[in-house]
């Protein structure tokens, strides 16, 4: 049987971002750590996206930046720079590689690629079980995410952002490569929250994602039928070819993944609610929470007092329980935003850092029923 300090399930952005967080810091310098997947991350599976102030920890392998997006809806139809933000596009292949190359230079961390079958949790040590291989370590991060266990329970609703993109390549030039189409609402909403997604890398390839935050996903088909209308109706495209393709549901809910943390066991990234609930964004999300996670390592805090809610949890909360009964308001709710408010205040308060005083001219710009509706709900 083999033993570890420290082990990690899952090579996701989670799983990667703490063990190269704990192999640049001296504390961990002596600490054997052992990182699982099933995957080996030798695919583009995936894209991240984020804004970001100037320069950031993941510059160099940037796949394209932008420093205007672009918000449409039933009104609106408007580009905005957004400097002092960039908003930034990591490709999965390539941020596997950076991050494996970056690890490889640790003895003291192991990567394994192979299946967890069981886990088994105690009071001092875990015990992680592969197809060939038996593990213990005193401390376990764990990311692998069961959707089951949200949908247990009614106290917290649970939507999805769910979409499919296509990666095209047009045979004229199509497309205003330093503007992101953040989110087009000028598309049939259908009784949902639906939106266009439109990042050019250059003036012949895009990605386009159509994108719904809701409760239930759809047939592969109208994802697609979709995309395919918004490219020939919208952006006046007749002549192209699909390079690539991609699809996820991501997790939007306020439920407390925590409780399942103990003194030695965190759950972490998407398992461990790491998901910015409101928007369903990951990627910086993750990178804030495991800066701080060494430091309560550092620190020899318990785990289970690791995270907390706070006033963004509780805006989340209310947003999440206005679309779960009103799916058809998310496009009003975010057009108002775009309409009233620039994206800078936008970002900074999705980022939770604003001030008390900029919550209450951020959700000024919004109709007030609705949330003051949902309040009432919650409190009484």
């Amino acid at each position: 049987m083999n033993s570890f300090d420290y082990i990690i399930i899952g090579a996701g952005a989670a799983g990667l971002l703490l063990a190269d967080a704990m192999s640049k810091d001296s504390f961990f310098s002596k600490k054997s750590i052992l990182l699982i997947d099933k995957n080996a991350k030798q695919t583009n599976d995936r894209t991240w996206c984020f804004w970001e102030k100037g320069e950031g920890d993941f510059d160099d392998i940037l796949h394209k930046k932008w420093s205007s997006i672009q918000f449409a809806g039933q009104q609106v139809d408007q580009k905005y720079p957004i400097a002092p933000y960039e908003y930034k596009m990591i490709q999965g292949l390539d941020f596997y590689t950076s991050m494996f190359k970056k690890l490889d230079k640790y003895p003291n961390i192991t990567f394994l690629n192979e299946e967890v079958i069981s886990v088994t949790n105690a009071t001092t040590v875990h015990t992680v079980k592969t197809a060939n291989n038996t593990f213990i370590a005193a401390t376990l991060f764990n990311s692998i995410f069961d959707y089951r266990e949200a949908l247990q329970q009614q106290k917290y609703p649970v939507l999805q952002q769910h979409f499919i993109g296509w990666f095209i390549r047009t045979e004229q030039p199509a497309f205003d490569s330093k503007v992101a189409t953040f989110m087009d609402f000028s598309i049939p909403q259908k009784g949902n929250t639906r939106f266009m997604y439109v990042l050019p890398t250059t003036e012949n390839e895009a990605l386009i994602e159509y994108t719904l935050f809701s409760e239930h996903l759809l047939e592969e088909q109208e994802y697609e039928e979709a995309i395919q209308a918004y490219i020939t109706q919208k952006l006046g495209i007749e002549n192209y070819e699909i390079i690539e393709k991609e699809r996820g549901s991501i997790p939007m809910t306020c439920y407390s993944f925590r409780q399942k943390n103990t003194a030695n066991l965190l759950y972490i990234g998407t398992a461990g609610g790491w998901t910015k609930a409101s928007t369903g964004y990951t990627f910086k999300s993750t990178q804030k929470k495991v800066g701080q996670l060494i430091q309560h390592l550092k620190n020899q805090k318990p785990l289970q007092n690791f995270g907390k809610k706070d006033k963004f949890w509780f805006y989340d909360l209310l947003l999440l329980d206005i679309l779960y009964r009103r799916n058809d308001l998310g496009q009003s709710i975010f057009e108002a935003l775009f309409k009233n408010r620039n994206p800078q205040l936008i970002f900074k308060f999705l980022d939770e850092e604003t001030s008390l005083l900029e919550d209450v001219k951020f959700i000024s710009a919004l109709s007030p029923m609705p949330f003051i509706k949902a309040l009432l709900r919650r409190i009484f």
